[in-house]
């Protein structure tokens, strides 16, 4: 495993190579970022090998990280692995509130080959320092970058020597790193290689470059506001190798910040005082008068309903308007009844289809198609001689000769 600290600049590699059981200890420090690497490599030895000697060794492994008695981390602790044959990477920035305060760490790797566990602890000793934090902290939001790429520990450093030429501090620290998908941003699309991109936040002991704060003049806000890249003089040191959005820089002076006080509630020890024992209500319970309740659910709307009923009876059957309906309706009822009467008994002339006719060979009458008793009420005007019940087939004249069979 490595543990990997950045202090002004440089790029510090504490490795250890013990491979026992034993507790690893790491000491950060309070305000200073904090990397440390899960290496595979580390963990092959305790796995068992693969059955045939020459074939390599090359397990899919996998971490997880969480706080000794706890499901998770601590809040300023992250974790990352891409997949699982690329190592994990522990990194965040401890606070002044952790110092000298153990944090152990239960690191457990996943052999998704032998379905094998292998368990570590790592201790996190958190030093105070006086010269943390630095009193100038500027925030850079790289967009070329995944976080897994900027932790490493020669791309970091190669981004504090570029900010160390264009700010000319005495000291630098890098103090966190955070990935664009933590503040919000979207998952980039899988083509052209795209990045989600990385704020990278460090600290210096001088006031911030005329160069860091040509972001700050009104030609470049207005760039900004319209979506378009500002005009920064020592963006060419940067673009060689790490592409910065100038429009997301941060600059933050803390000794000018007014600080909040909140006043927080005592926790307390979290165990009940003693009030006694617990005494439960009475078994016997007062009697309840529904009389009230029966008034306001059902004898109040059916007062309302009678009201409303002698209401509408009275516009019915004892004022004018409503007798005049009431005749009017009767009317149109007893007019609609007699017209139905008179259409049963109607007569209606025959249509010729009825009449008898004779039969054009014989010279014989035809009885008519309908009886006498016909009902005429419901006979159309024009039969077709597919729908009549009583068709009589009329036979045809055939010419005589031997053209027709």
């Amino acid at each position: 495993m490595v543990s990997v600290g950045v202090f002004v600049g440089l790029v510090v590699v504490v490795t250890i190579l013990s491979k026992s059981h034993a507790d690893r200890n790491v000491y950060p420090s309070a305000g200073v970022l904090f990397v440390h690497v899960l290496e595979r490599e580390y963990f092959k030895g305790e796995f068992p090998p693969y059955p045939k000697a020459g074939d390599s060794s090359n397990d899919p492994i996998t971490f997880n990280t969480n706080l000794k008695g706890y499901p998770d981390r601590p809040g300023w602790l992250r974790y990352i692995q891409r997949t699982p044959h690329s190592d994990g990477v522990l990194y965040g920035s401890p606070t002044a509130e952790h110092v000298g305060k153990p944090t152990i760490i239960e690191i457990t790797a996943y052999n998704k080959r032998t379905f094998e566990t292998a368990r570590h602890n790592l201790v996190i000793n958190i030093m105070s320092t006086e010269e943390f934090p630095l009193p100038y902290q500027a925030e850079f939001f790289i967009k070329n970058m995944n976080v897994e790429e900027m932790l490493a520990s020669e791309v970091l450093g190669d981004f504090l020597g570029a900010v160390k030429n264009v700010w000319q501090p005495e000291r630098l620290n890098a103090i966190n790193i955070t990935s664009a998908l933590d503040r919000g941003g979207r998952v980039p699309l899988p083509i052209n290689d795209l990045k989600e991109g990385v704020y990278v936040m460090v600290g210096a002991d001088v006031q911030f470059s005329s160069c860091l704060r040509e972001v700050e003049t009104p030609q470049n806000q207005l760039r900004c506001s319209q979506e378009m890249e500002p005009v920064i003089s020592c963006d060419k040191k940067f673009r060689a190798q790490f592409h910065i959005d100038w429009c997301k820089i941060s600059l933050v002076d803390i000794t000018k910040v007014v600080p909040v006080h909140r006043n927080r509630p005592d926790p307390g020890t979290g165990v009940l005082p003693d009030i006694g024992e617990y005494n439960p209500p009475s078994e016997s319970l007062k009697s309840r008068d529904y009389f009230a309740d029966f008034l306001i659910t059902l004898a109040v709307p059916s007062a309302v309903a009678l009201v409303l009923f002698i209401i509408l009876a009275y516009s019915m059957y004892c004022r004018r308007e409503g007798v005049i309906q009431l005749v009017h309706h009767s009317s149109i009822q007893k007019s609609t009844k007699e017209l139905r009467s008179m259409s049963k008994n109607r007569e209606i002339s025959w249509p010729l289809s009825t009449l008898p006719v004779f039969h054009p060979v014989s010279g014989e009458v035809v009885p008519p198609i309908h009886p006498d008793n016909y009902e005429t009420t419901s006979m159309p005007l024009m039969q077709t001689q597919t729908n009549l019940q009583n068709q009589i087939q009329i036979p045809q004249q055939q010419p005589s000769g031997k053209w027709y069979s």
